[in-house]
């Protein structure tokens, strides 16, 4: 396994600006082969899809190499995979088109974990079909989503259990593939987001149980593009409204309007880009892709360990999540600061963080922090090196 973390970074035009970019949970940066990709396909010549002439046919590759590119990042299939302008707008669509079978008295599964992007769709839709909606719980002391409380949670009325693959704010991992195997045997769908997930490590999404799989591009290195991946037998199953002059064919029959043809080109790089993160791993994409994502993942974690002993110095300061599997991703607060003082403070020193409650709207108001500014967020992906990190403790300690 070989990672090597400078010639990764020197891809990325954006970290020449002497800035620490510990702010990759909320966004990544772009490598170049990702700005060339998309400027390139512009300097080609693009038309709309489905026509005769040569720029209409660059575009239908275009759409097709997307497809593939991220059914190998996820170990799907390219005909299940619905593009859209983010994975908000795309679980909207979703949702609304998986609701129209429920009935009153369904129930659903939600968790205080998630993303209010895998929460709020479903309990708006739910409303409107009369189903009931049950919390799993977050165990607060260590951020965990104990997976046995599905046992309870899950019976013969629930037609969907949503449960997020790795929390943006807390980093807590789930036991997402017992979490769906309760479901299936309940003969429930799961609706897994792994937007915060995917740029950690490596995704099998027939491993997790997800029957539905949600990411974001620009979370790992591309440009904003949500995508869900499903089985395409199960999309077919569904009904979305829709223009009656569109295709009806899956997945298009999910996608409204025309999409961003030279930023699919840009998707299509970033994975590339991933599966040459370890630049010896062998085989097809799909397999340089597990290896790379592993190797990012080792990276992350190594350097995460030395971030969570530093901040373990920090007087005041108080850490919100202790999950035994989590991501990269520290979520603080200081005694005698505003997470809004701090990131302030922090961006002064040109280190880059979020503060705030991140959309983690169910958690943060758990952990009784939401209403009065959440936390400060400070999360590595696979280009952070030590001095980001070093960057980061000195300037807290500033403080």
């Amino acid at each position: 396994m070989s990672f090597d973390v400078e010639r990764i970074r020197a891809l990325y035009p954006a970290l020449a600006d002497g800035y620490a970019y510990l702010d990759g949970a909320a966004g990544t940066q772009v490598p170049r082969p990702v700005i060339d990709a998309i400027a390139g396909a512009y300097r080609g010549g693009i038309g709309n899809v489905g026509g005769p002439f040569p720029a209409s046919h660059r575009s239908d590759a275009i759409v097709a190499e997307c497809r593939a590119a991220i059914a190998d990042l996820v170990g799907g299939d390219p005909a299940g995979v619905v593009l859209g302008p983010n994975m908000t707008t795309v679980t909207y669509r979703l949702a609304y088109a998986l609701a129209a079978t429920w009935r009153p008295g369904d129930e659903i599964v939600l968790s205080r974990l998630d993303h209010d992007a895998n929460v709020r769709p479903w309990t708006q839709v739910a409303v409107r079909a009369g189903a009931t909606v049950r919390w799993a719980e977050v165990d607060l002391a260590t951020g965990e989503l104990p997976a046995a409380q599905y046992d309870s949670l899950v019976g013969e009325r629930t037609r969907l259990v949503a449960v997020t693959a790795a929390s943006n704010v807390l980093g807590t991992r789930p036991d997402v593939a017992a979490i769906a195997a309760r479901a299936h045997a309940a003969g429930a769908l799961t609706y897994v987001d792994g937007v915060h997930a995917t740029p950690h490590g490596p995704v099998d999404v027939a491993a997790l149980g997800a029957d539905f799989y949600a990411t974001s591009a620009y979370k790992w290195s591309g440009p904003h593009i949500g995508a869900v991946v499903a089985d395409p037998a199960l999309l077919d199953t569904l009904r979305p409204d829709k223009l009656a002059s569109s295709g009806d064919e899956v997945p298009q029959r999910f996608e409204t309007g025309t999409l961003p043809i030279a930023d699919l080109a840009g998707v299509t790089a970033a994975v590339a880009h991933l599966s040459t993160l370890d630049d010896t791993a062998p085989g097809t994409r799909r397999e340089r892709l597990v290896a790379s994502m592993t190797a990012a993942e080792a990276h992350e974690s190594a350097l995460f360990d030395t971030l969570l002993a530093g901040l373990a110095t920090v007087p005041g300061l108080t850490l919100y999540g202790h999950a035994a599997r989590r991501t990269a991703t520290a979520y603080f607060r200081i005694d005698g600061r505003t997470p809004a003082e701090v990131a302030e403070h922090l961006a002064g020193q040109r280190v880059n963080v979020w503060h705030g409650h991140n959309y983690a709207w169910e958690v943060t108001g758990a952990l009784g922090i939401r209403d009065s500014g959440g936390a400060v967020r400070a999360g590595l992906v696979h280009y952070n090196d030590r001095s980001d990190v070093d960057r980061l403790l000195t300037a807290l300690s500033k403080l």
